[in-house]
Parts: structure tokens; sequence; C-alpha cells
């Protein structure tokens, strides 16, 4: 009888010791919009003498609207161009030509 009364006078106590949780309600953080639209633009090519095997990218950015280009050598032998636009949240669209 002693252990039982022993088991609950421990639980009570570790239960009014328990530190309090912070019970502020969750909410996602704001969005802040950039003050300054995004533009940016690079390129790079490589023509590996070596190996024979050109490659290369190029693309612009100009605040939702990204534009690119970019080329590798296929197996075969041919080359293969994907030209792409990505206009918000339209999505990555691809045109390939080879």
């Amino acid at each position: 009888m002693a252990f039982k009364l022993f088991i609950i006078t421990a639980l009570v106590v570790m239960a009014a010791a328990r530190p309090e949780f912070d019970r502020t309600p969750y909410s996602a953080p704001a969005h802040v919009a950039p003050e300054d639209p995004v533009r940016y633009d690079f390129s790079y090519g490589v023509n590996d003498a070596y190996s024979g095997t050109p490659h290369g990218h190029e693309e612009t950015r100009d605040g939702e609207l990204t534009k690119g280009i970019y080329y590798v050598q296929l197996p075969d032998g041919r080359l293969q161009q994907i030209t792409y636009t990505v206009d918000g949240d339209s999505g990555f669209l691809a045109e390939l030509k080879h």
C-alpha cells in the first residue's frame, strides 16, 4: 500500500513540476516581397577538344520571367538544344531540338 501511495505522490509531483508550454497559436511567417525584382544573366560554353563534346548554357531573368537555352552533344553525334521559359508560376516550359 505504501508503494502505491509513493507512486501516486511521485506522479503528482512530476505533473506539478512540469514547465508550462507556450500556448500561443502557430501562424506561418509572413511573406515579404523583395523590393527590387530579380535580374541577372549568365552564360558559359565548353568545347572539350579531347573528347569532342561541346556543351553550354545561357539564361536571363527579369522579375518573374526567365528564359534560357542549353545544349549538349548526344552520343550519336547530334547536338541537342533545349530552349526553356519560366513565367511566374507557369512552370518549366521546354522545347527540344536536335
